[in-house]
């Protein structure tokens, strides 16, 4: 044979039945005329098919696999089509468009209901970082669909209820035949008077036209709790969208964005600020009060609003000081990270004459009068000759 049927799939020879068939779903469906411009798409899903034939018959397939032709079989009639017109008689294409999505052969696939789950909804909201440090309730509006208030989800006026569709009798699906030199060929499709679900309502809601749901924004209350971060989101189950028919609603997920804080900066569960200090003071030490996070909360005690914090003598410009269980209070577990103090030391620029003896002095006394410069190791990154310039 000089075509090749598992190249045209694209599997190896050894393939299993479900890969074949898995590799023809995805085959037809790029190959299809209706799903596809290319010119040749019908030479290609003809070809797509009748790989597909061979491969998924054992009895062909081992025929194909031993060198020999698996369409001349018993009862073949190289000259005419009667055989196999007498096999297409009654032959469901239904079967080939099961083959290719996945439907369980020639299986009636009966009405689908009317009543189905929503989809889940995502909405945004923007919280202070002392909300999301500590948690809070939000209200957020969600544009969502809603249970008809008219109808109750029924979809029909006055509560009346759906009825067995006339033309299907509550199948959800209509057979057609058509007849061609293959012989009659069936076909099944959705009902289009019901749309496959098998039932009509005979007097829509005039709200929500017989879908059992309307658009509409409503406002729901989110708990937040205490640690979250940008990017976070908080699962809601049953919150989201109605669905059709009135079925149960999806889920709703609120997703957190951590507004910037005029103070802190936020890194994991810790807090970073700059705190300016004079020269004098990194130079002799001293003890600064700093106002925390908490003094955002309008109850929290005044004692809890502030924070001591040592200054060891010596420090220099860019040094980290720590206070612990100042940060943000952990999402997951107990406590809370630590509040960082970075230090910038702030030397004076405007000088009185008094001022400016007195640094003269004091120059002279620490052998200061003429610096020598450091060089630095331009090859070491600026944090890492920062620390060195620091450490002189």
């Amino acid at each position: 044979m000089s075509t090749d049927y598992y190249a045209t799939l694209g599997v190896a020879k050894d393939a299993t039945p479900d890969q074949i068939k898995r590799a023809f779903r995805k085959m037809a469906m790029q190959v299809h005329p209706d799903v596809t411009d290319d010119p040749e798409a019908e030479e290609k899903f003809k070809a797509v098919n009748e790989a597909y034939e061979v491969l998924s018959d054992p009895q062909k397939r081992a025929v194909y696999d031993r060198g020999g032709d698996p369409t001349r079989g018993a009862g073949f009639d190289p000259f005419g089509m009667g055989n196999f017109s007498g096999f297409a008689q009654g032959f469901d294409i239904g079967n080939l468009m099961d083959a290719m999505f996945g439907g369980a052969g020639g299986a009636a696939r009966g009405p689908r209901p009317r009543a189905r789950r929503g989809q889940d909804r995502l909405v945004r909201t923007t919280l202070t970082l002392y909300q999301a440090a500590f948690g809070t309730r939000q209200d957020v509006d969600v544009d969502t669909f809603i249970v008809c208030p008219s109808c109750g989800g029924q979809g029909g006026v006055g509560g009346t209820k759906p009825e067995t569709c006339p033309q299907c009798q509550g199948r959800g699906e209509v057979t057609q035949v058509q007849r061609s030199f293959l012989g009659d060929i069936r076909t099944t499709q959705a009902c289009p008077n019901c749309q496959g679900y098998g039932t009509v309502i005979p007097d829509p809601c005039r709200d929500c036209a017989g879908e059992g749901r309307v658009r509409s924004v409503r406002q729901v209350s989110v708990k937040i709790p205490q640690g979250v971060s940008t990017g976070n989101r908080i699962h809601l189950a049953g919150q989201g969208e109605t669905g059709p028919g009135g079925g149960p609603a999806g889920d709703l997920y609120v997703e957190v964005t951590v507004a910037p804080h005029e103070v802190f900066r936020r890194e994991g569960d810790n807090l970073e600020m700059l705190t300016r200090l004079p020269m004098t003071a990194a130079a002799l030490g001293t003890q600064i009060e700093l106002r925390t996070l908490e003094a955002d909360g309008e109850d929290t005690p005044e004692e809890e609003r502030t924070v001591m914090l040592t200054i060891p003598p010596g420090t220099q410009a860019g040094t980290r000081l720590v206070v612990k269980g100042r940060g943000v209070p952990k999402l997951r577990g107990s406590g809370r990270g630590e509040l960082g103090v970075t230090l910038f030391v702030q030397t004076p620029t405007k000088l009185t004459d008094e001022q400016r003896d007195l640094l003269a002095k004091l120059a002279v006394l620490r052998d200061e009068e003429h610096p020598q410069v450091q060089q630095l190791d331009e090859h070491k990154g600026f944090f890492s000759r920062l620390k060195d310039s620091l450490g002189a």
